[in-house]
């Protein structure tokens, strides 16, 4: 089964993206990145650009609504994902807690894949 590892991060830990933190930060996630890639269980994964970055689309009467910024005002941004091919949610629970930031406002989300071929 495949399962989505969405992190959500506090505004100052993708702050940390650009400041002096930034070594250390990416050092942190470029080591967790290389554990989880190296377990053989991941299928993609990737960082997100900062919610700046976001375009957000909706449809009203007919009409299609394109905004800047993410779809939810939030604390916490989408800052990347993992999908995982696992036999259960077991290991995925192992790896959330592995994460960089958990222990600083970092949260996991995890969600099975609904395939829709």
């Amino acid at each position: 089964m495949k399962y989505m590892m969405l992190f959500a991060e506090p505004e100052q830990h993708i702050q940390q993206r650009q400041t002096a933190d930034a070594p250390a930060y990416w050092a942190a996630w470029s080591a967790f990145a290389k554990a989880i890639n190296e377990s053989g269980l991941v299928v993609e994964g990737n960082a997100l650009q900062d919610k700046t970055t976001a375009t957000t689309v909706r449809f009203t009467n007919g009409k299609r609504v394109v905004q800047d910024g993410p779809f939810a005002d939030a604390k916490e941004q989408l800052a990347g994902y993992f999908i995982l091919e696992v036999p259960s949610i077991d290991p995925v629970l192992e790896w959330a807690a592995k994460v960089p930031g958990v222990e600083t406002g970092t949260v996991v989300e995890i969600r099975p894949i609904l395939s829709v071929r």
